[in-house]
């Protein structure tokens, strides 16, 4: 186990896919981890799951994320040097646009950060987001064949907009809407915050869990489209042309948390996707596979946009990884916890 000499990341969202992966890249990073948890029993489940650093790991409960006095008892002791934020509502059948989805998002995104001004003590360091590819694309575009995604773009939908969209658009605003507010913050906030602040900007994300699922059951949403091949009849549409490795993920977190010339910056961490290819890959890897996956149209590539991910990899040091490995890493716990499943 790495000596724990780098301080305290508080942690959002740290019960989920990603932010799993991102409590590993911390405590293998050197740091001390404090999650946050709505209840103490679901913060006691996500630290039994790393046995092996319980002494690295703490938790605070935070009832309602969108209200910063929620998080004073987090940052009490004067420990939390960093924070991460990874949680934010993903709800793509909202009854109310504005209640269930805009307001807890942008609530949510300040309300943290309102809080290591407030409840810091001076101490916080560095802050890093959880965007999202989908706060960068112009969904109204579509397929965009010839252009290239960076970290200038915008997803242009206005909060009236999102207010009146359909669920996925309106789910793809929030988190534009919510990672301006945060920008927006940090400006007003220029004179008397102690700390920076970096996003990270993935589209699907796939690759591995730190712990394999013993279900398929509650999968996350992007993993969720990989299982939902298996033994199905067709190949799906083009969607989000991008994916990252959930590790890759992780690494760019904590990363950013600590490379000086990561402040004030964006990061979209990903590379070209498209679900033909990571099924061509399945099929000619492994037979048992094969015979459950179906064969589409095998080698087609869809033309459409281009995903530049490579400020990750000058700024942070981020090494991507290739689609094989993330295909096969991901089929494997999956086939494992269908296995399992079967036996139970």
């Amino acid at each position: 186990m790495a000596t724990q000499t780098k301080g305290t990341i508080l942690i959002t969202g740290g019960g989920g896919y990603v932010g799993g992966q991102i409590i590993r890249e911390a405590l293998e990073s050197g740091f001390n981890v404090r999650i946050t948890a709505r209840t103490a029993s679901s913060a006691q489940r996500t630290i039994a799951r790393f046995p092996s650093h319980a002494a690295a790991l703490s938790s605070a409960v935070i009832p309602d994320m969108t209200v910063a006095g929620s998080y004073e008892p987090a940052f009490a002791d004067g420990a939390v040097t960093h924070v991460i934020h990874a949680a934010s509502p993903f709800n793509l059948a909202p009854e109310d646009n504005v209640r269930d989805l805009l307001d807890p998002a942008v609530k949510g995104a300040t309300s943290v950060l309102d809080a290591a001004l407030l409840y810091g003590g001076g101490k916080v360091q560095r802050v890093v987001a959880t965007s999202s590819f989908a706060a960068v694309v112009d969904i109204g575009k579509g397929s965009r064949e010839g252009y290239t995604y960076d970290e200038k773009d915008w997803n242009p939908v206005t909060w009236d907009e999102a207010a009146a969209a359909s669920g996925v658009v309106a789910y793809c605003a929030s988190k534009a809407l919510a990672e301006r507010a945060m920008w927006g913050w940090m400006e007003k906030h220029a004179q008397d915050r102690s700390f920076g602040l970096a996003t990270v900007c993935p589209p699907w994300v796939f690759g591995p869990y730190a712990q394999p699922p013993t279900s398929t059951r509650g999968l996350s949403e992007s993993v969720q489209l990989l299982n939902n091949i298996v033994d199905g009849t067709s190949i799906p549409a083009f969607d989000f042309g991008g994916y990252a490795d959930s590790r890759e993920v992780a690494s760019a977190h904590v990363r950013a948390l600590t490379t000086p010339a990561a402040e004030g910056k964006r990061f979209l961490v990903g590379q070209d996707f498209r679900y033909q290819a990571a099924v061509d890959i399945a099929r000619r890897e492994d037979p048992a596979l094969a015979a459950r996956l179906p064969v589409g149209k095998t080698g087609e590539w869809m033309p459409a946009y281009h995903i530049d991910g490579s400020l990750a990899t000058r700024v942070l040091g981020l090494k991507y990884g290739t689609l094989r490995d993330t295909v096969m890493q991901t089929y494997g716990q999956l086939m494992k916890a269908r296995e399992l499943e079967a036996k139970a």
